[in-house]
Parts: structure tokens; C-alpha cells; sequence
């Protein structure tokens, strides 16, 4: 059998294959944040597509850290009917799937929640918004808010957690230094910069228990002067190794940068080209033994096999061509190895932005035809 489709776990976790399906803001849920019809199913054709393991659009885990329209919540007890409805439909299916929990900071829509936008730091973000340092009142809120959103997430029967510390959210703010300028225990050197990412894990473990699976994605670096470096990045993970995670994603940049992955444009038409995170790849697998999810320009079979089977990574993680294929585990299992048609456009984002919901809009021109 292909490395690619042994069964294996991740903890408690049992897995029919090494594709996860990586977090990808949907726009599906309602404006109170709760699971839909449509957001079920979606992530219920992920499942029958034999995706190992799908993990949610980031779901914020307070009405201020909301980042985008039609965002999914986890923020409070009125949530867990949807929740639960959208594990059914992903059970029902005999697929597995977790929730990812994440905080905007900086990025909050505040046009959307009416509430103050806080960070690591003051200043202003991109749309002018005034940003307020958090106090140490508000990180330890915070905390809590992500050890409450992960019991939930656990009540409501996900498989797992991820807890989003990459792309230059709250927890990836506080470990960058161009967006962490404290002056206190929460900046400044890199073990004061990892303090609240470390609370934040803690404070999950002990509210879900020994043995829920909790993963965390962290950025490769932030491809950007004087921001989270990749050297940094393995000190980070050493100490995520140490405080007991069970596994961790790999992906980089944020909307500072230019390089944030998800919408990262232009065709990878060699595989050559694929592969964002390649050799911070290597250097984590150099380094750590927590198991390592990649995700980032991976488009070809040949590429995926040759990462686990090299191990360079242990899991393989999607994004963009599952919105256009939600069944290309299968197709690639049952024998079909083209390569995804997903042709990195970005153009999968537009209806979401516009309050309809993430889909491939080349792929219903073509069925239109």
C-alpha cells in the first residue's frame, strides 16, 4: 500500500490516510457565527471525498476576534447544535474532523462586531482601525476563551483541535516581533514573545484532557523584514514538543508580507515549483519529532508521495484544490494521479467575500458550458 493511504494515528486519533484537509475560511456560517446547511454539507462532500481529516475555517473564539464575514464561531454554548450537526454530517460519512480556534487580533472586523480591535501592540491596522494594546487582564481572557472554545469543540464531538497561531493572527502576532513591541513578559525575547501561545496550550490540555488531540499551525517564518524567522520557528516547536502538542502544521506569511499562502496566486505548473515550505520542512523534521503536517503549493500525487515517503512531512495538507475537488483523495486513490486542477487563481475567495460562500468559480464556468 502507499505510504499516502496507510492508516495512522495522531494520539487517540485513528486516520484512514495522510491527506488533511487544511483550514480554509469558508463565508458559510450565519451572521450569528452558528453552522448552516450549506456549511455541513460542504464539509460533508470533503468526507465522502475520503479526505483523512478535515479541519474547519478558523472559528473565532470571541465575537472580537472575528476576522471575516459569514465566519464560524466556537465562542459560546448556543453554537453546539450546529457544531454538533456539522460533525454528523462529516461522521455519517466515516470521515474525521477538527476544529480550528482562532483569535484575529490586529485583522478583527470590527465593521462587522462593533467591538474594539486589540493586539500585542498599539497602532493602527490596514483599514485605519484603532488598535489597542491588550492588557494582562485581556491575555489571560483570552487564554481562557481558547481553553472554553476547545471543551466545546470536544462536547461537540470534533475529533480534534487546532489551535491557529500562523498567518499573522493573534497568537502569530504575539510570536512576530514586527507586531509585538511589548515591553513586558509577553515581549521582546522569543520565550517572552511564545508565553501566551504556551498559556493558550496549557490551558487547552488541561480542559480537554490527556488524550484529545490538539494540533497547531505555526508559520514556517513571516517572510518579512525583521519578523518570525524559520530559526525561530524550531525553537517555538521545541517548546510545542515539550508541552505535549500532537501535531503541528507548517505554513508562512501573513498580509504584511505578500506571502500569505492561501492567497498566494499564480500557476504551479512544475513540480518543481511546488512546495512553499520545502526546506523549513526539512529543517523541522531535522529538529522534532512531533509530527509534521505540510501544507503550501503541494498540487501533484508524484509530490505528496515523494514528501512522506522522503519524510519530509508526515502529513500532507490541502487547501485551494479541494475547493475546486473536494473529491481528489478519492480520484487520486482509485488510481486517477493527474495532477489537481486547482489552478491557484484565488478566484475561490471572491463569492465568500461577497457573502455566498468559498466555491471554484472556474470549475461552474466550465460545468456552465
Amino acid at each position: 500500500m502507499a505510504k499516502l493511504f496507510e492508516s495512522t494515528n495522531i494520539k487517540s486519533l485513528n486516520l484512514g490516510n495522510r491527506f488533511i484537509r487544511s483550514a480554509t475560511w469558508e463565508g458559510m456560517a450565519d451572521d450569528c457565527g452558528a453552522c448552516t446547511p450549506e456549511l455541513a454539507d460542504f464539509f460533508c462532500k470533503l468526507a465522502q471525498g475520503e479526505v483523512g481529516l478535515i479541519i474547519t475555517g478558523h472559528a473565532y473564539v470571541n465575537k472580537a476576534g472575528q476576522a471575516r464575514l459569514r465566519q464560524l464561531g466556537a465562542d459560546n454554548d448556543s453554537l453546539l447544535p450546529g457544531l454538533e450537526k456539522m460533525v454528523k454530517s462529516v461522521h455519517d460519512n466515516c470521515g474525521k474532523i477538527a476544529l480550528q480556534l482562532s483569535h484575529a487580533g490586529c485583522y478583527a472586523a470590527s465593521e462587522i462586531t462593533g467591538l474594539d480591535v486589540y493586539a500585542p501592540s498599539s497602532g493602527e491596522n490596514e483599514t485605519g482601525q484603532i488598535i489597542r494594546e491588550m492588557t494582562h487582564e485581556q491575555i489571560r481572557k483570552v487564554v481562557a476563551d481558547f481553553s472554553e472554545s476547545a471543551a466545546r469543540a470536544q462536547k461537540a464531538g470534533f475529533d480534534a483541535i487546532q489551535i491557529h497561531a500562523a498567518h499573522g493572527y493573534l497568537l502569530s502576532q504575539f510570536l512576530s516581533p514586527t507586531h509585538n513591541r511589548r515591553k513586558d513578559d509577553y515581549g521582546g525575547e522569543l520565550e517572552n514573545r511564545a508565553r501566551i501561545l504556551l498559556e493558550v496550550v496549557k490551558s487547552v490540555r488541561q480542559a480537554v484532557g490527556p488524550e484529545y488531540p490538539i494540533l497547531i499551525k505555526i508559520n514556517s517564518e513571516d517572510f518579512q523584514e525583521g519578523g518570525f524567522t524559520k530559526e525561530e520557528m524550531i525553537q517555538v516547536a521545541i517548546s510545542l514538543e515539550k508541552a505535549g502538542v500532537d501535531a503541528i502544521e507548517l505554513s508562512g506569511g501573513n498580509r504584511d508580507s505578500g506571502r500569505f499562502v492561501p492567497f498566494r496566486p499564480g500557476r504551479l505548473d512544475n513540480e518543481a515549483d511546488e512546495v512553499y515550505y520545502r526546506e523549513a520542512a526539512r529543517h523541522y523534521k531535522d529538529k522534532i519529532n512531533v509530527p509534521l503536517i505540510l501544507v503550501g503549493g503541494i498540487r501533484s500525487y508524484s509530490v505528496a508521495e515523494m514528501l512522506v515517503t522522503e519524510r519530509l512531512t508526515d502529513y500532507v495538507s490541502l487547501s485551494r484544490p479541494l475547493v475546486r475537488e473536494p473529491d481528489l483523495v478519492q480520484r487520486w486513490r482509485s488510481g486517477d494521479k493527474r495532477k489537481a486542477t486547482c489552478i491557484s487563481c484565488n478566484l475561490c475567495y471572491k463569492p465568500a467575500l461577497e457573502g455566498k460562500g468559498i466555491r471554484c468559480v472556474v470549475e461552474e464556468a466550465l460545468k456552465s458550458k
